[in-house]
């Protein structure tokens, strides 16, 4: 199958060597400017695919991300802040790189190259159809993504991508394409600058959303983080301050006790209602 693969196309600037620093910092920003928008023609394609995502994790399901190089590391990032950030477990998203752990940090030669390693990552997880699997490739022909969410379609597993190339193979394998065309990079292919902002855009606004309708905000407040650092643990006082109207001292005190800011909330209406 033949298509336009523009995360490959030729940079619009040109002689990047001659360019003053600044000249270069003002490009790049230009370019990054327009990313925003790119994303946002993509918003019926996240709704389509996280009312999916969100239905699945009710149901005792998980979310995984699957991808290579940078878009593996950028699933492996918004994968490893829901714990901290939401409250929920580990298990719950899990983000997988061609390669395993070592090509976090370092670049695994050839390990996105086979069609079958994807599909055992998710085995050894023990995917089911229960679960929700992402392909994240701004190429959108990485063997290793679109060979697992080709594999997840044979098992009935439902399957999304986060791909920067209109009909690629991967955005047409997968049952909710996502599909954000960034256009050429300023340093050309390299496809870490436009195609991965909007792939951690995305990504935000899939796992933001879905924790959101899982229950995991009140207001616009994270009362399900983890506490490990002390900055953290004093917005969690300040929240039980603001929320129930306590002073400083009743509210580091009620953190104290219950270590859990809706913990603290929801005991401290129960014990003044009794």
């Amino acid at each position: 199958m033949n298509f336009i693969k523009t995360t490959e196309a030729d940079s619009h600037y040109n002689h990047l060597e001659s360019m003053s620093v600044r000249e270069l910092l003002t490009n790049i920003n230009r370019e990054d400017q327009t990313v925003a928008h790119s994303v946002s023609k993509t918003i019926p394609q996240i709704e389509a695919a996280v009312s999916v995502i969100v239905e699945k994790l009710k149901n005792g399901g998980r979310l995984f991300y699957l991808g290579a190089g940078t878009s593996g590391r950028l699933g492996i990032v918004d994968a490893s802040e829901c714990p901290p950030t939401f409250g929920v477990h580990e298990d719950l998203v899990i983000g997988l790189i061609a390669g395993g752990d070592a090509a976090i940090r370092k670049a695994v030669e050839f390990a996105e190259d086979s069609a079958e390693e994807g599909w055992k990552d998710l085995l050894s997880h023990q995917v089911s159809d229960s679960d929700f699997v992402i392909g994240i490739a701004a190429s959108g022909t990485t063997p290793y993504v679109v060979g697992a969410i080709e594999y997840c379609n044979r098992h009935n597993i439902e399957t999304a991508c986060i791909t920067c190339n209109e009909g690629s193979p991967l955005a047409l394998a997968a049952k909710y394409p996502i599909v954000a065309v960034v256009g050429p990079e300023f340093v050309s292919g390299s496809s870490r600058m436009k195609s991965g902002t909007a792939q951690k855009m995305i990504l935000n606004m899939i796992s933001t959303t879905t924790m959101i309708k899982l229950g995991r905000i009140k207001g616009n407040r994270m009362i399900d983080m983890q506490l490990s650092n002390h900055k953290l643990i004093e917005r969690g006082i300040r929240m039980i301050q603001e929320e129930l109207k306590v002073s400083k001292e009743e509210a580091s005190d009620l953190l104290h006790k219950y270590k859990n800011v809706r913990d603290a909330i929801n005991n401290y209406d129960h014990e003044q209602r009794n």
